[in-house]
């Protein structure tokens, strides 16, 4: 197995794109067995798995820092940074962490247990990189379509545009959270996902303003016109409005695809947002129609042992229902 020789992301940048499909499989059945032996968050970890590889393959962690939203996608990240042998440990007693944790290890750069604040952590990692001896020095937030809408992601967004800083914000978009999204947003990000007529644009003023003579006022002139176009499509890119460099969207499972979308990020010397789409619960087929079981799988419970009381949350929401039942002016605010 590839997965047994990598015991560092160093080890990655040696492999072939044919052994990191490989490795792509294999990661994903390690964490399909481990999770289903002691529970865990699985749908949004294996949808993330290419996403991952391609991550470690193109940056230099821990020197670059990778600061990703919550924990749920980070279970191929424990793998491919020196703790596999202990993976089967995963949220066991004296075991390895189910989110990120920076006593765990020097690749986690921030321990995240809600949504909404890698880019926030990020943002400001990379402004300390800013002041100090090597003010190149990238960060990266990887963030999902669900912990997106959460107002901090909104307060970052808005202050790295402005910083323009060297810095990438990736969105791992599955187009699922635990519930459905909902709201302006998330119409927006389906009818970028959605739409091809942006990407072949995008690509046809790619190859007819890489012909333009390199005079400075014909340069601008392309520039703007590929502004223009996007602008006619989309009415307006929210993101470089921001002050973001946009790209995508990308196949998130196309490993060659986000390795050079990675590097080409890299070339930018401001702000990028990187727009992956990935399915959530990737070789997982239970993921695909169930939200609640493709986003979380509990350890099977001992024989013998009693039935196990009902979940907080599920009280919460049973209840609330009840009073809506019963008084259609009830509003629950989640």
């Amino acid at each position: 197995m590839i997965l047994e020789t990598i015991d560092s992301p160093a080890d990655l940048r040696d492999l072939s794109i044919e052994q990191l499909h490989i490795l792509t499989n294999e990661t994903r059945n390690e964490m399909w067995r481990v999770v289903n032996q002691n529970g865990g968050h699985l749908g949004a970890g294996l949808g993330a798995v290419a996403l991952t590889l391609a991550l470690h393959r193109s940056c230099e962690s821990p020197p670059e820092k990778l600061v990703w939203d919550v924990g749920h996608q980070a279970y191929a990240h424990k793998l491919l940074t020196g703790r596999r042998e202990r993976f089967d440990t995963l949220r066991q007693e004296s075991g390895i962490s189910g989110f990120l944790s920076r006593d765990e290890s020097e690749h986690d750069a921030f321990g995240a247990g809600h949504a909404s604040t890698s880019i926030s952590a990020a943002l400001g990692m990379a402004v300390a990189f800013s002041q100090g001896p090597d003010p190149l020095r990238r960060v990266v937030a990887v963030i999902g379509d669900g912990a997106l809408t959460g107002g901090m992601a909104f307060e970052a967004l808005n202050n790295a545009g402005a910083l323009e800083l060297p810095f990438l914000v990736i969105l791992n978009d599955n187009e699922m959270s635990i519930a459905p999204n909902v709201g302006a947003l998330s119409h927006y990000l389906n009818r970028v996902r959605t739409d091809p007529r942006y990407n072949r644009a995008k690509d046809e003023i790619a190859r007819i303003t890489e012909r333009l003579p390199q005079g400075d006022l014909l340069v601008e002139l392309g520039k703007r016109w590929k502004d223009s176009v996007k602008e006619f499509i989309y009415h307006s890119m929210i993101w470089e409005e921001l002050g973001f460099t946009y790209m995508g969207p990308v196949d998130g499972h196309d490993l060659r695809g986000l390795i050079e979308a990675m590097r080409q990020a890299k070339l930018v010397d401001g702000p990028v947002f990187l727009h992956v789409v990935t399915e959530k619960g990737r070789g997982f087929a239970p993921a695909k129609t169930d939200r609640e079981r493709g986003h979380a799988v509990s350890a099977p419970a001992p024989k013998g042992a009693p039935p196990s009381p009902p979940k907080y949350q599920d009280v919460f929401a049973d209840t609330v229902i009840q009073l809506a039942n019963d008084d259609p002016r009830v509003v629950a605010i989640t």
